[in-house]
């Protein structure tokens, strides 16, 4: 059986891809499949027992149907908190490293997320993007949407842009980022008349993230 998988992308850094990504794990394991995550390049991480290993990345590798080695999941940790391009001049990210790690999992589960970095067209080195990532691995794109003010320009700006890459975008997901954002559903609702891909879930906003709740939101 060929392995679903499937590249989410966000409007900004911090627009929820993570959450997105983890409640995605969740609603696919309830369907019995075995699911895996991956964050290929990862910027901001910390050492542990010696090895930069980033707090999204770890949440991912957790939540998976089956334990694999971290650096499967994030090949590309840097330490510094900044685009990927600059934290890892000394050590560039590959897309053929990205590949040959993507392709391991791949055969490994029955469905694979793959969380990028920023945003569409975040730079990963001197020359490739995260839009040159999600080509690489070849693989349908969900846009996520942190609501916050300015959404309705960046999701559309992003959707035109992935579309210009030549790659399906198969929906979005909107995520409530900003608790005090006016008029949420209005924006929620603009966004979904522009789009022309079906609105996949709203994630509530969280003090304390409950991604069984979160996957309780998803209707892929």
């Amino acid at each position: 059986m060929m392995t679903q998988g499937y590249f989410i992308t966000g409007t900004d850094t911090d627009a929820g891809k993570t959450c997105a990504t983890i409640a995605l794990m969740r609603y696919f394991k309830r369907q019995g499949k075995t699911v895996l995550g991956m964050k290929p390049v990862a910027s901001g991480c910390t050492l542990h027992a010696g090895e930069l290993k980033n707090a999204d990345a770890l949440l991912i590798q957790g939540n998976a149907s089956i334990a694999v080695d971290y650096q499967l999941i994030n090949p590309y940790a840097y330490e510094l908190p900044v685009s990927p391009h600059i934290a890892g001049v000394h050590n560039p990210v590959e897309l053929a490293t990205v590949v040959e790690r993507f392709n391991s999992l791949k055969a490994l589960a029955d469905v694979i997320i793959v969380e990028g970095a920023g945003g569409w067209y975040a730079p990963l080195n001197a020359q490739d993007d995260i839009s040159d990532l999600a080509k690489a691995l070849a693989l349908p794109v969900i846009l996520v949407v942190g609501l916050r003010l300015g959404c309705i320009n960046h999701a559309k700006l992003s959707y035109q842009a992935i579309q210009l890459s030549g790659i399906t975008c198969i929906g979005w997901i909107a995520v409530c980022v900003d608790p005090d954002l006016l008029n949420r559903e209005e924006n929620i609702q603009t966004i979904k008349a522009a789009l022309p891909v079906p609105l996949l879930g709203i994630l509530p906003y969280q003090e304390q993230l409950d991604f069984e709740l979160l996957a309780d939101q998803l209707t892929p």
